[in-house]
């Protein structure tokens, strides 16, 4: 038990101050509370008492029901057992009973769906007629002597029998014996066969269906039949009554259904409840009604300071505006972003201070959409400047602002400085040129004794060229002709070695891509001669295949040359371990739909799954001396290309570089 508090002395002098209207206010709240729970426990037990008496109305109904029923029942079987015992009579008696037998047992069967089947039997229990079939129902039951031939034995008495329920193979039945006794002599016996679903289909009422699912059970509860046409779930108020004629311990039970009851009483007992426990609630919540309303004050205030401090902490600037485009709130991290303080931003209006002068018109191009509902989801970037004239930029997200009802009131934006995350992908980008000058170069190193090889013979040329024309001409004796067209052919030697010089310088040299019309032919071409020497050396076969047209793309023709060269050195190294006829490196092209796609196909010890996901890494290398950037770089540059590079298995070994670029650029 709570220990008693005892009020301070200033609290009994408070109490004692109290207005007696005030006391008189409380007794009367309390009386009103006792009145109105009274009247609840009153009305809950007045409730009680209609259900309980519905139920005993119910159950006497279903009581009475049920005997009229049983009493039907008995009284059909008992009409049909006087018309077998009237056929019998007339058997005995008639000069063709073979006729009456069929004409009468028709006449039964046809006004007695129930019964399956009417047989005629001799005084040895055989079928001499039987109608629809003179097949005996049964030769033997469970305990494997002859039913039909017991039952006989008992129709002799001269009364009509009635045989156990049983299961045939299509439902539950039991037989009528009615003996043929003429002068008092046993002369046969007549069998009727019911069946018991016919019998409830047949005798119970489609009202008595509705109202209740009826069954009848063996003595040790199985279901032998049932009749019912709704599919409700019966309530537990039932009653059994035996079922004799046939007897043998069956039972008719009748189970009633959930009634629905009275709509109108249960709703006006509904509503006088609740306003009960209305009025009662209401005088309770009175009492605390203040101390809440204090409460959620206090809540408030707590939830006020907490967003706030969120918010204060935030390094997203936010930024609401409404409809027409005024801002009505700025974060602390948007003041600090732009420099101005929150009264020089609330309430303005377009052009906003912070906008940057140059960027005047995009900037408002893209406030019009906003406010129009154009805004894309994935946010945009914008320049803008702050108050002390510096610019940075800016990316921006836009969202509906919605009310507490659900209607929009503007537009929240949340604004993040990008201008540090530019810079440092600008620094990535210059990077990644040097990166890729750095490959030109290494490329151009390992070419350099190719490169001298090519130089050679243009150069051995001009000078063999040269000699033979000063000679000639020292001589006196010379032709010009001769001479001339010797002259000629030392140009085309300088020519070629200047291209090929020129072609050098052009694949060394920094400088920025450049995307022309590009004829991907020319590009292996080109790369071919650069490699080819090198391919010699090692003994490897350069295969050039060209299918189908060959269209024009967009592209930086010395960037394509740098991957097309990198993979190319890439086969040819793959492959010098390879017996010499397998060392056959394939560069084919061909036009598939809109794209142009390029392989470079090698025959060497191919890659491994777990190497191919690794090998665009960056620092990943299968060299030992390698840097792993090589096709990186390689990516890089055909997804600069809006293209894809990938590499699949050979199945004849070794491994495919597939290049992939689109001929309309998007």
């Amino acid at each position: 038990m709570k220990a008693a508090t005892v009020p301070y002395p200033c609290e009994r002098r408070r109490d004692r101050r109290r207005p007696a209207s005030l006391k008189w206010s409380n007794w009367y709240l309390s009386i009103l509370k006792l009145a109105v729970g009274s009247l609840l426990v009153l009305l809950i037990t007045l409730l009680w008492l209609l259900h309980r008496n519905e139920i005993d109305e119910q159950r006497s109904t279903l009581i009475a029901d049920v005997l009229w029923l049983e009493q039907s029942l008995r009284f059909h079987l008992e009409g049909n057992a006087e018309q077998l015992q009237q056929l019998a009579l007339d058997l005995a008696r008639a000069r063709n009973p073979n006729e009456l037998f069929n004409l009468r047992a028709r006449h039964i069967l046809k006004n007695n769906p129930e019964v399956r089947q009417l047989l005629w039997l001799d005084p040895s229990a055989r079928a001499l007629h039987g109608m629809p079939t003179p097949g005996l129902p049964r030769t033997e039951d469970a305990s494997g002597e002859n039913p039909i031939r017991r039952s006989t034995e008992l129709a002799r008495l001269g009364k009509p029998i009635y045989s156990d329920a049983y299961r045939s193979a299509e439902a539950a039945q039991f037989e009528v014996y009615v003996p043929i006794l003429d002068d008092g002599r046993y002369r046969g016996t007549l069998l009727s066969v019911y069946s018991l679903n016919g019998l409830l289909k047949q005798q119970v009422p489609w009202w008595f269906a509705e109202k209740y699912q009826v069954r009848l059970v063996d003595g040790n509860g199985n279901l032998l039949a049932s009749k019912s046409k709704i599919d409700a779930s019966p309530t537990t108020l039932s009653y059994p009554v035996s079922f004799d004629p046939p007897g043998y311990g069956m039972v008719l039970q009748v189970i009633a259904y959930r009634g629905a009851g009275s709509l109108a009483q249960t709703l006006i007992a509904t509503l006088i409840i609740v306003l009960a426990a209305a009025v009662f609630w209401s005088l309770w919540a009175v009492r605390g009604l203040i101390q809440r309303r204090l409460s959620a004050e206090q809540a408030l205030r707590s939830e006020y300071a907490f967003r706030k401090a969120m918010e204060d902490s935030l390094m997203v600037g936010m930024r609401a505006r409404d409809l027409d485009g005024r801002v009505t709130y700025v974060n602390p991290a948007f003041l600090q972003m732009v420099g101005f303080s929150a009264d020089e931003l609330i309430g303005k209006e377009p052009p906003m201070p912070y906008w940057a002068p140059e960027e005047m018109e995009k900037t408002l191009l893209l406030h019009n959409n906003v406010l129009e509902g154009n805004a894309p989801h994935e946010g945009f970037e914008i320049r803008l400047m702050r108050k002390d004239g510096n610019r940075f930029d800016a990316l921006v997200y836009e969202a509906p602002l919605i009310d507490a009802d659900g209607r929009q009131t503007g537009w929240m934006g949340s604004i993040i400085d990008v201008t540090a995350r530019k810079h440092a992908e600008e620094l990535a980008r210059q990077q990644h040129e040097k990166l890729q000058s750095t490959a030109r170069l290494v490329t151009m190193g390992e070419m350099a004794s190719t490169l001298a090889h090519e130089l050679n013979q243009p150069l051995a040329a001009i000078t063999s060229y040269n000699a033979g024309c000063l000679n000639k001409l020292e001589s006196g004796d010379f032709n010009p002709e001769k001479i001339k067209e010797a002259l000629g052919k030392l140009a085309v030697q300088a020519q070629r070695a200047g291209h090929i010089i020129r072609r050098v310088h052009d694949f060394v040299r920094k400088s920025e891509p450049k995307l022309a019309p590009c004829d991907l032919a020319e590009v292996i071409d080109d790369s071919i001669g650069f490699i080819e020497g090198a391919a010699k050396s090692r003994g490897v076969r350069i295969v050039r295949e060209i299918q189908g047209m060959r269209p024009e793309l967009m592209a930086d023709q010395v960037m394509l040359e740098q991957v097309l060269l990198n993979l190319m050195r890439n086969g040819i190294e793959a492959m010098s371990g390879s017996p010499a006829e397998r060392r056959r490196l394939t560069i084919k092209l061909s036009h598939i739909e809109n794209q142009m796609e390029t392989r470079v196909i090698d025959r060497g010890p191919g890659i491994s799954r777990e190497v191919a996901e690794k090998l665009f890494t960056p620092l990943f290398s299968t060299k030992a001396d390698g840097m792993g950037m090589g096709l990186n770089i390689c990516r890089s540059i055909i997804e600069f290309h809006h293209g894809r590079l990938w590499v699949e298995a050979n199945p004849e070994g070794g491994s495919i570089f597939v290049i992939t670029l689109p001929i309309d650029r998007p």
